[in-house]
Formats: C-alpha cells, sequence, structure tokens
C-alpha cells in the first residue's frame, strides 16, 4: 500500500517542500533489511528510522516485517536534519494500515521523533510555513514548541503536537487539536526596541555619542580607538538602542534567520530588538560569513538588521577579516558548494573597538606608552586598509575623568533622544531613496548616487581636496566622508552639506592620520 506526506527542506533561508512516499508491501528474505530509504538522505535521516521504529513500537503500534520503500522527493536534493522523522513515521503506519491516510496530503508535517514517542524542535519552522502558504497548503503540523513560530504566517493553519499519538488520532478523527494563532501585530508593537541598556548609563563620552549617532541615522560602520577600560565595549553595546524600531518586514527577515540558525528558544514568535552579535576574535572564517559541508548563516547574517560587534579587532585573524570585506559592500554572502549555492542577506552595521597599541596607551592623556618604535605600526597593520577603507568612521576614545564617574547627575543623553534625532535622519533619507531599489540609507549609496545627492560648495570642495591630498584618502573614503557630511547635514535638518558638516566627517578619520603611524 502506497501513502504520501509532505515534509519540507530548508536550503539558504528559504524551505523547499518534499514529498514523502512510502511503499509497504512484499515479503523480506530472511537477513535482508527490511527498508530502503532514498532520495539522498544525510545520516541524520537515515538514522532516523531507528528512532522511528522504536517510537511506533513504545506508543502502542507495530511494525509488521513487510518491504518498505521509503521515497524523498525530488531526489536529486540532499535531504538533512531529524524533521523527516514524523511525516516518515505517519506515512509508515498509512501504508501498514495502522491510520486513516486520506487527510495527509492537505499538510506540511515536520518534527523529531524521540524514542518514547514524544516530539522535540526542528530548525527552519517559519520558512517552512511561509512555504507551506505559499503552496497552498491547508495547514501544518509540527512540535508544540515551534507552534508560536510558524503561526507568524496568516491563513495557514498551524498545529502544534507533543507527540506522535496526537498526531496519528488528529488524522483518525478520534482528537481535535487547537489551532495556534497568533496576533504577529499586537506581539510586535508589544515586544518592539525592548532593551535592557540605555545611554543614559554612560557618562561623559559626548563626543563618542555623537559619532555613534552619525553611526545609526546613516546606516555607517565605526570603529572606536582607546585605551583599556575607556567605556568602548560599554558605548558598542549600547548601539542597538538608537537605531530605528525593527519593521514588521525586518523582522520577519531577522526572524527567518534565527530559526534557520536554530537560535530561536521554545515556544518563541518575533525578533523584535535589532541583533547584536559580538563573536569571540578565536572566531573562525566559515563560523563568521556562514558555510560548512551543509551551509548554515554565519555571525554576520545572524547581525542581519542590526549590529555586528568586533571587539579587540586587531586580535582577530587577518583571513577572518579579510572574508568580511565584499559582504560589507553587497550587504549578502553567496555560499558557493559543489552542489548547492545559498544567498544569507547580511545588512549590518559594523562597530568595531581596538586599543591603539599592544600595551594599550598610545596617545593616552596620562599614562606613557612603553611599546618598542615600530611596534605601533605593526600592530595597526593587522588590519588591512581595505577593511580600514570600508569603515566610515575612525573614532578616538579618552578615558573619562574622575569627575564625570563621580558625579552623581543621571546623563540627560537617553537612548529615546537619540533615537529620536535618528529616526528624523532615517525620515528625510526614506524621502530622499523613495523608489530606489535596497537603499534605505545613506551608507547604502552608490558611487552615482553620491555624486548626485552629495554636492560641495566651493569652499567645501576646496576643503574636501586639502584633506584628501594631506591624507592620501582612496577613492572610497571620498564617497565614504561625503555620505558622512550628508549624514550629519540630515540630523542638522539641512538640505546642502554645509562645510561644519564636512569638517566633522573628515574628523572622524583618525586612522588616516600621520600621527597614527607610530
Amino acid at each position: 500500500m502506497l501513502s504520501k506526506t509532505f515534509a519540507s527542506t530548508v536550503i539558504g533561508v528559504d524551505a523547499k517542500t518534499i514529498t514523502v512516499e512510502v511503499n509497504a508491501g512484499g515479503s523480506v528474505p530472511a537477513g535482508n533489511k527490511f527498508y530502503h530509504l532514498v532520495g539522498l538522505p544525510d545520516n541524520a535521516v537515515k538514522e532516523g528510522f531507528t528512532r522511528i521504529e522504536a517510537a511506533v513500537k513504545n506508543v502502542g503500534f507495530r511494525l509488521p516485517r513487510l518491504k518498505l520503500v521509503i521515497n524523498l522527493a525530488p531526489a536529486d536534493i540532499r535531504k538533512e536534519g531529524s524533521a523527516y522523522d514524523l511525516p516518515i513515521a505517519l506515512g509508515i503506519l498509512a501504508s501498514t494500515g495502522q491510520m486513516d491516510g486520506s487527510a495527509l496530503e492537505k499538510y506540511v508535517i515536520v518534527g523529531e521523533v524521540a524514542l518514547d514517542g514524544n516530539l522535540r524542535p526542528i530548525k527552519g519552522a517559519l520558512p517552512i510555513a511561509v512555504q507551506a502558504r505559499k503552496e497552498k497548503f491547508k495547514g501544518i503540523i509540527l512540535p508544540a514548541q515551534n507552534a508560536r513560530e510558524a503561526a507568524i504566517v496568516d491563513n495557514l493553519e498551524v498545529y502544534g503536537i507533543r507527540n506522535l499519538v496526537e498526531a496519528v488520532e488528529f488524522f483518525n478523527g478520534e482528537r481535535s487539536l487547537e489551532r495556534v494563532e497568533h496576533d504577529t501585530r499586537e506581539v510586535f508593537q508589544d515586544e518592539v526596541n525592548n532593551y535592557d541598556h540605555d545611554f543614559a548609563d554612560v557618562k561623559g563620552q559626548e563626543n563618542i555619542k555623537r559619532a555613534l549617532t552619525l553611526a545609526a541615522a546613516g546606516g555607517h560602520n565605526v570603529i572606536l580607538i582607546g585605551p583599556p577600560g575607556a567605556g568602548k565595549t560599554m558605548l558598542a553595546k549600547r548601539l542597538p538602542t538608537i537605531l530605528p524600531p525593527l519593521t514588521l518586514r525586518e523582522a520577519l527577515e531577522t526572524t527567518k534567520i534565527h530559526s534557520v540558525a536554530g537560535l530561536l528558544p521554545d515556544n518563541a514568535s518575533l525578533v523584535t530588538t535589532r541583533p547584536f552579535r559580538a563573536p569571540h576574535h578565536t572566531i573562525s572564517d566559515v563560523a563568521l560569513v556562514g558555510g560548512g559541508s551543509n551551509p548554515h548563516p554565519g555571525a554576520i547574517s545572524l547581525a542581519h538588521n542590526g549590529v555586528l560587534f568586533l571587539d579587540e579587532l586587531p586580535e582577530f585573524k587577518r583571513s577572518v577579516l579579510e572574508v568580511m570585506r565584499q559582504p560589507l559592500e553587497e550587504r549578502r554572502v553567496t555560499i558557493s558548494r559543489s552542489k548547492v549555492t545559498v544567498d544569507y542577506p547580511a545588512s549590518f552595521i559594523l562597530i568595531a573597538s581596538m586599543n591603539p597599541c599592544p600595551c594599550g596607551y598610545y596617545n593616552h592623556p596620562q599614562k606613557e606608552c612603553v611599546c618598542a618604535p615600530g611596534v605601533i605600526q605593526r600592530y595597526l597593520n593587522k588590519i588591512s586598509g581595505p577593511l580600514l577603507d570600508r569603515i566610515d568612521l575612525h573614532v578616538e576614545v579618552t578615558p573619562v575623568s574622575y569627575d564625570e564617574l563621580a558625579g552623581e547627575q543621571i546623563s540627560q543623553t537617553t537612548s529615546a533622544i537619540i533615537m529620536e534625532r535618528v529616526q528624523y535622519a532615517r525620515d528625510a533619507q526614506q524621502r530622499r531613496f523613495e523608489g530606489q531599489a535596497q537603499v534605505y540609507c545613506n551608507a547604502q549609496m552608490s558611487s552615482t548616487m553620491v555624486h548626485e545627492i552629495c554636492q560641495l560648495s566651493q569652499a567645501g570642495r576646496t576643503l574636501l581636496k586639502t584633506a584628501m591630498q594631506r591624507l592620501q584618502l582612496s577613492a572610497r573614503a571620498y564617497d565614504r566622508i561625503l555620505k558622512v557630511a550628508r549624514t550629519a547635514a540630515d540630523l542638522d535638518g539641512s538640505k546642502d552639506i554645509k562645510i561644519e558638516h564636512l569638517a566633522e566627517a573628515i574628523q572622524m578619520r583618525s586612522l588616516d592620520r600621520e600621527s597614527w603611524a607610530g
């Protein structure tokens, strides 16, 4: 007897429906294996049959010694993971006459089966539900822990179950399952922009707050250079709190990536705050950009629509930093393997921090640097010029004085106040780039757009020419200075880029100055 169920596999951040065909019939010669699993299954799928066999028996069903042929179609796509356990188990029970399989084809079914018949959560529930709705399935049946995540998708019946028996009884008409419903917009509005940190916690450092305001307003990358204990990490952690709140579209994009990576907590639904990823400096290039034999998103994709923080930048392996150059420009990363090519979005703000030298006290106002001649330059050379060129703001962080630290006055520069200014600038950019595909902020402007939008007065052109000659800036640095100047003008509500806006953008190129040569 032949039965058919539908499962799903995740490729990149999208899903593809897989047909699970189970045929039971015919005798099995003594000593031969009674089941055959075909359709390019990986080891996790192959091992699933052992789990299914134990689960089926432990919940009171039987597994007749008939010849079982299980086909996962299309057969030319590699099937990975444990989410095929539940559809295969139901297909076997239907093909052996132990349950009614007439309604199986109306649903996408996914879930990992434990030996006692209970279900464990899976990865990628959201993209699977999106694809199920796209292909007009009536609903999706999956582990209860993933139900809220899948219920984000409207016009699709979502049923969360806890064990194999519940699924069988549902299809036999012996049990009615409660449909999981989720008011996505209400939950999104209740939880959006709920952060634990605030810029009000930071005493002093007003110039750094200004630099991070520019970074948030224009989507610019930034590097903070300063001695240990100056507050670089503290400031970086608060950058997401001044970014504009996630839109529902951005929240869904971000949730899909975290779902595929298996990073959503059980019973979670939407990611409602800007991601903040801070990988350790021992991270590998594959872990940073994504990949592996079975490609998975890396740290830069998990920071999509948020912030990627690289603390102690020179301590990262140079090969790791260099693989970021292309994603920083294209805002996506393409992982190519012999049998598959996947795209992961990677639109994030990079914020990096570093000490100015190995001892940490070069240019310190009070402590003397003890590094030998040439050591500072070698330390800075760990970061390549092309990577620094892609960082718009180079900002020196100086230590906070005792009076500022000990003062009881709470800073009036809260994240909410700064975010209002950032939102004002972003609104101006949204109007400016209306109709431009994939351009939402100044940092995303192409060179053509920069020359059209960032017009300078004669005095401004003279100032920029002098800076270019004195600092020996590249063409990319030229464009980025203009983008930052345009952001400064947007924050001030100015239609034109004034001389002070341009001067501020040039001032924030610390590492281009000769004084940093060591």
